[in-house]
């Protein structure tokens, strides 16, 4: 699966792009804009583009109105797949936002329920009760996701509203030439959708993946061989920057040996979830870590630990945002893309990454830990990497089993020598790639 290889830079078109808050319904040719950050996102490492909702909606994009047509505001669906080629000949692969659980009020279906009532063919598609009534003083009632009545929740047990989106997806496959798909809330979609929707995908490519949000609890009930190929590792996206703003890297070690260390209860041994340190939801790392020199001990866990690295837009530059200031702090217009020291570090770890198996698909053990340094090896066949972390502001000499006597860090392509203890340099970190 190409993905599992990759590393993934996501993108807020709405937000990015600097469209309305709301639907003017105004067309506009903003979404052409992405065009300039194809050779950005290349150079940057990354092999997979994740696109937020880019279909017709209400307002921020998850409140879909029509899953064929590209949101005015954006464009057109000309514009998209423009776009689309332009990532392709970068040599990057696609992935959407499928939007499945939930419309918006603007739905074209739900506004003929709303105009029809018991007369539309369409109430079926969604939960209704014809004996209440909503806040919006339709004359029902209706289910809205986690009570946001604004996104109304489709019924994925007709087999009307699957055929419907399943259509979608074939359409975006056909005219965009997507490589996969990110399903919003995965945690709330039925199993039974699921499968059907990893049957279409299978079918249109074996490469056709599969990522679905997921918050907490057991991943495998929806990462398997019948539902989806990854989901999103929000237990891990915790610890990483909270095991740095505790300087507790016991935090983030233990959720690493819960899910991918040796041990025969460990829960995703050979699983690919998704990592990230920030996303169009949530506080960006700039802004969450106390230290802004851990920043890149941050990042160096991300490419290091087992799973699929995802940057998001802006922040491999630093650029901050607080989740309380709302999304519109989080998903930020940016004319340009930006070029510093992190997007170095960054790029140079993704290099790295991407320069290696082991670092991509091998098992991972813990070598050394303590509350400020940690070092774990990931090893895939004869091919060995040392991940090498320093929290603090002093130098560590770290004593462990090196089980070689040189390496070159794949990092910064120096070479090392493990005899008599590796001193970690302040605020560091090291990819070492042993020698066979």
């Amino acid at each position: 699966m190409w993905a599992y290889d990759s590393v993934f830079y996501h993108i807020y078109p709405l937000g990015l792009c600097g469209a309305p808050a709301e639907n003017d319904g105004a067309p506009t040719h903003r979404i052409l804009r992405l065009k300039d950050w194809a050779g950005h996102i290349a150079r940057l490492g990354a092999k997979g583009v994740y696109l937020g909702p880019v279909f017709e909606s209400d307002a921020h994009g998850y409140d879909t109105r029509d899953y064929l047509r590209v949101d005015c505001r954006l464009g057109t669906n000309e514009d998209l797949a423009e776009v689309c080629r332009a990532f392709r000949e970068a040599g990057l692969r696609v992935i959407f936002d499928g939007v499945f659980n939930h419309v918006g009020r603007g739905f074209w279906a739900f506004r003929d329920v709303r105009e029809r009532k018991w007369d539309s063919r369409y109430k079926d598609w969604f939960h209704i009760d014809f004996g209440g009534n909503s806040g919006y003083n339709d004359g029902f009632w209706y289910e809205g996701w986690e009570g946001h009545y604004e996104l109304v929740k489709l019924n994925l047990r007709n087999p009307e509203v699957v055929d419907y989106i399943l259509g979608a997806v074939r359409q975006w496959r056909g005219e965009f030439g997507i490589d996969g798909l990110r399903l919003d809330v995965a945690y709330c979609l039925d199993k039974d959708f699921l499968r059907r929707l990893r049957g279409l995908a299978s079918e249109l490519s074996p490469e056709f993946f599969l990522l679905g949000e997921t918050l907490h609890g057991d991943y495998n009930q929806w990462v398997n061989g019948d539902m989806l190929h990854s989901c999103t590792n929000y237990e891990c996206y915790k610890g990483l920057y909270s095991s740095l703003n505790d300087m507790n890297l016991f935090e983030i070690g233990h959720s690493l040996k819960r899910q991918f260390g040796p041990e025969n209860w460990t829960l995703y041994k050979g699983k690919h979830l998704f990592s990230f340190v920030d996303n169009h939801d949530v506080t960006r790392a700039a802004s969450i870590l106390k230290n802004p020199e851990h920043l890149p001990v941050l990042y160096g866990l991300l490419f290091a630990m087992p799973g699929i690295p995802c940057v998001y837009y802006g922040s491999e530059w630093g650029m901050k945002g607080e989740k309380r200031e709302g999304d519109r702090a989080l998903r930020p217009e940016i004319e340009r893309p930006e070029w510093n020291g992190l997007t170095d570090t960054i790029a140079a770890m993704a290099r790295a990454r991407n320069s290696s198996a082991a670092l991509r698909n091998g098992d991972y053990t813990e070598v050394l830990l303590t509350n400020r340094q940690y070092v774990f090896q990931r090893r895939l066949g004869d091919e060995r990497v040392l991940c090498a972390f320093n929290a603090d502001s002093q130098p560590y000499t770290a004593h462990f089993n090196a089980g070689c006597g040189r390496a070159v860090d794949l990092i910064t392509g120096e070479e090392h020598d493990f005899g008599g203890g590796s001193e970690l340099a302040p605020y560091s970190t090291a990819f070492w790639l042993c020698e066979r």
